[in-house]
């Protein structure tokens, strides 16, 4: 198999654990890169790789490993809550219809509290099937403690993990109406969409406007919602393109130039939104679109209003 033949058809598993393991694209995007050149300089000098697959897996996930160390102490200084990069899957993810759900802004929120060895060991052996002495030996550990690290995992994300209990259209039409009705600003309709113990996040990085913490409640985070659609709508508008955010119902956010300014995704689950994730940091989705300035929209409406 040549070089181009080996990286597509390793590159989207090397992708998924490295994405499940950073929660950036970016970051992702660069350790698959490092792995596949590290494979490319073994292979050139004549070593014989028995199996690239599990090569390029075990390299993917220290350096996932790696790097989420150094990422920890940025996180900690960042700007207000952080959030994963969002990723759209589209309707039919092919290459991610094996770790759908583990994809899901919640999911990979909670994996935020593990350690990066029980973070790896969680994902190799729960969400892509590695058996466990594979895991193991990836990770650089015996077989019992890989045990453990896994039986801890699962038993922190158990009681918090999403359950989706609709269908994939259920969640969809549910999704429709939610952002009809954040666009049009009605409350109430807001309301019946939103559980009771609805949860809103929000990520600006400290570059734009967004939530400083999180919303919690049915009717503050419908009031949240609903003061939003008028001030956009005094700046230009927005509009919302329903898809796949992270395996999940989203939309992402354009301006009136059509510049893409955040990207939200819903976690759906007995007919109501449990949790809504707004990323609008610029950083984090440059890897969608051309960006725009959310800043710059909420500014004009607050010159409009002084005015």
């Amino acid at each position: 198999m040549s070089t181009s033949e080996l990286y597509g058809d390793l590159r989207p598993r090397a992708f998924a654990i490295a994405y499940q393991m950073l929660g950036s694209v970016s970051e992702a995007e660069d350790v698959v890169q490092e792995a596949f050149l590290r494979l490319y300089q073994t292979q050139q000098g004549g070593e014989i790789i028995a199996s690239p697959r599990a090569y390029v897996a075990t390299l993917v996930t220290r350096l996932a490993i790696d790097q989420l160390r150094s990422a920890r102490a940025r996180r900690e200084r960042y700007v207000g809550e952080w959030l994963p990069e969002p990723l759209a899957t589209g309707p039919s993810p092919v290459e991610h219809a094996e770790t759908a759900d583990s994809l899901s802004l919640a999911v990979l929120v909670l994996l935020e509290n593990l350690s990066p060895r029980q973070r790896a060991a969680f994902l190799l052996r729960e969400v892509f099937a590695y058996p466990y002495p594979e895991v193991a030996e990836i990770i650089g550990s015996d077989v019992d403690t890989t045990r453990h690290l896994v039986a801890r995992a699962r038993k922190h994300l158990q009681d918090r993990r999403p359950r989706y209990h609709a269908t994939r259209r259920q969640r969809r039409e549910l999704a429709g109406r939610f952002f009809a009705a954040v666009e049009q600003g009605d409350l109430r309709a807001l309301e019946e969409l939103l559980a009771e113990d609805v949860a809103m996040h929000g990520d600006g990085g400290g570059k734009v406007p967004a939530l400083g913490r999180p919303v919690n409640g049915r009717l503050r985070v419908a009031r949240a919602l609903a003061a939003v659609a008028p001030v956009l709508a005094r700046a230009g508008g927005v509009r919302y393109h329903l898809t796949e955010v992270n395996g999940q119902p989203g939309a992402l956010v354009f301006d009136a130039a059509d510049l893409l300014v955040g990207v939200m995704g819903l976690d759906i689950a007995d007919g109501r939104i449990q949790t809504i994730h707004s990323i609008v940091n610029p950083d984090k989705l440059q890897h969608f679109d051309r960006v725009g300035d959310l800043g710059a929209l909420v500014r004009a409406d607050h010159r409009g209003a002084g005015g």
